[in-house]
């Protein structure tokens, strides 16, 4: 069995990986709306082009992070539960369920995950993704605070 100590440390810097990738999931969505919502260059045929390439690039960009953030979590809850750490691992089962729910629910028509240029842009799809992006960067940065909770209080034993 892993030293629990060591899970716990490991487990806050792999954390902050998450808690990048989120950010970022954020930042892009953040993006993609400020994009979807300009009127003003609404009506430029150049400026649909350069909307449509800046919206592929971006799920581009997300795309190439949704198997990294789901097989890290993965790792985390297989840690845990080598190191008999239940609670915490009973804290982190619900979003490895959700997660792979997602990536078994993913569109159907070949490689991409999820995250499609064209659905993005629908505003339902937007808000649902960017609140589940907010959601994830909570559940991030409070097992964050619990697991540095831990390493101290296991380190002080």
């Amino acid at each position: 069995l892993l030293c629990t100590n060591c899970v716990n440390c490991y487990s806050l810097n792999v954390q902050l990986l998450c808690n990048a990738f989120t950010i970022y999931l954020i930042i892009a969505f953040d993006e993609l709306r400020t994009d979807f919502k300009n009127p003003i260059e609404q009506g430029n045929p150049s400026r649909a082009r350069e909307r449509v390439k800046n919206v592929e690039r971006i799920c581009c960009l997300l795309r190439k992070l949704v198997v990294p953030e789901y097989c890290i979590h993965g790792l985390f809850c297989l840690m845990f539960m080598c190191a008999a750490e239940w609670v915490t691992l009973g804290l982190n089962i619900p979003l490895l369920f959700y997660h792979l729910w997602r990536y078994f629910h993913r569109p159907a028509d070949g490689s991409e995950v999820m995250f499609d240029p064209v659905s993005i842009m629908n505003v339902d799809i937007l808000n649902y993704c960017q609140k589940e992006a907010w959601c994830k960067l909570a559940f991030y940065l409070l097992s964050f605070f619990y697991y540095l909770y831990r390493c101290v209080r296991r380190g002080s034993q």
